[in-house]
C-alpha cells in the first residue's frame, strides 16, 4: 500500500475505522501509517493482537499503536480494538469468521462466552438505542396503510418473528417472501407514500434487502432499518433508524439483542392498541379452543371424552 495524500481504503464499502483512517492518514507518523496499513491489510489477523504485538509484528513500539489509536479519535487501544472487531465481523467470509471465533473462544467456555456476549450486546442496545426513532418507528407503523416486514437469511426469522406478532395486531401486514430477488419486487409492486417498510439486516449485509429498500425509497414509502450501526448501508433510504448490537459466534449470527428490541416494539404496540388487542385475542382464545390449536386443549378435550 503506497504512501500517499490521497490515501483511500480499497473496500466495497466502508466502516467507522476505516473512514477514520482515511481521514487521519495523512496526519500519522511515518510509523502510525505502518500501522494503518497493516491492519488494513490483515484485519483478521490483527484483530487478535495487543498493542504490544501488533508493534512487534509491524515493527514499531506499542507506544506508537497505542498513539495510532489515539490519533484516530479512540481514547485508547481498547476501543480502537473494537471498532476492528466491527470491521472484521463486517467482512469476513464464514470460513474466516470460524477461524476468528476459534482465536477467542475456549472450547471448555463456548457457554459462558457465547451467553455473556449475548448479555452485553444487550446492554450495548439499551445503552445507544435512540428512543425517539423508537417512538417514531411506533407512530409511523400505527399510521400506514400497509406494513412490509422485510429480513434475508439469518434475518429471515426475525422478520417472521415479527411478522407473526404485528399480524395480531393489525390487519394490513405483509411479510416479504424472499425466495428470490424477482418475487421481492413483485410483492412490493404496489408499495406507496402511505405505506411502510421494516427492513431487517446485519452483517453480513444483503444485497437484496439493500435493492428492496432503494425501490421502496423510489415509491416514497417510509422506511424504518432494524440493524447494528448507524454506518450500516441499508440506513441510507431510512428515516428512522433502530441500533441493535449484533455478534458472530462461529458461522452463527447473534441476534439476541435485534430480537430484544422486536419484542419492544411489539409491546409498545399492544400498549397502543389495548382495546383492539384484547378484542382480538379474546376472539383468537375462542377458535384456538375450538380447533384444538394448542396441546392443552387437546388434552382437556380428551379428558373430557373419557368421563362421557
Amino acid at each position: 500500500m503506497k504512501e500517499k495524500e490521497d490515501f483511500k481504503v480499497v473496500e466495497n464499502s466502508t466502516n467507522e475505522l476505516q473512514m477514520r483512517i482515511e481521514e487521519k492518514y495523512r496526519d500519522l507518523s511515518k510509523g502510525q501509517k505502518r500501522v494503518a496499513e497493516y491492519v488494513l491489510d490483515n484485519y483478521d489477523k490483527a484483530v487478535f493482537l495487543t498493542a504490544a504485538r501488533l508493534g512487534e509484528v509491524v515493527g514499531v513500539s506499542e507506544s506508537t499503536v497505542v498513539r495510532f489509536a489515539t490519533q484516530l479519535g479512540y481514547k485508547g487501544y481498547p476501543e480502537f480494538q473494537k471498532a476492528l472487531e466491527e470491521l472484521v465481523r463486517n467482512r469476513l467470509n464464514s470460513i474466516q469468521r470460524m477461524k476468528v471465533t476459534y482465536g477467542r473462544i475456549s472450547q471448555s467456555q463456548i457457554l459462558e462466552t457465547v451467553l455473556q456476549s449475548d448479555i452485553e450486546k444487550i446492554k450495548q442496545t439499551l445503552n445507544g438505542i435512540d428512543h425517539s426513532a423508537f417512538n417514531q418507528a411506533i407512530d409511523t407503523i400505527l399510521n400506514a396503510r400497509k406494513i412490509y416486514v422485510l429480513g434475508i437469511r439469518s434475518c429471515a426469522p426475525l422478520a417472521a418473528f415479527m411478522s407473526f406478532y404485528l399480524n395480531l395486531l393489525c390487519d394490513n401486514v405483509i411479510a416479504v417472501n424472499t425466495n428470490s430477488s424477482s418475487e421481492i419486487f413483485e410483492q412490493l409492486i404496489r408499495i406507496g407514500e402511505e405505506d411502510v417498510i421494516i427492513g431487517i439486516s446485519f452483517p453480513r449485509y444483503s444485497q437484496r434487502t439493500l435493492k428492496a429498500l432503494e425501490f421502496a425509497s423510489k415509491r416514497k414509502a417510509k422506511i424504518i432499518t432494524l440493524t447494528d450501526s448507524v454506518h450500516s448501508p441499508i440506513n441510507i433510504y431510512s428515516s428512522c433508524n433502530l441500533i441493535a448490537r449484533s455478534d458472530m459466534a462461529s458461522i452463527v449470527d447473534s441476534l439476541v439483542a435485534p430480537l430484544s428490541v422486536v419484542n419492544a416494539l411489539i409491546v409498545a404496540l399492544c400498549m397502543k392498541k389495548q382495546e383492539e388487542v384484547i378484542g382480538t385475542l379474546e376472539t383468537l382464545e375462542q377458535i384456538w379452543g375450538e380447533y384444538q390449536v394448542y396441546s392443552g386443549d387437546e388434552l382437556n378435550r380428551i379428558e373430557d371424552n373419557s368421563e362421557v
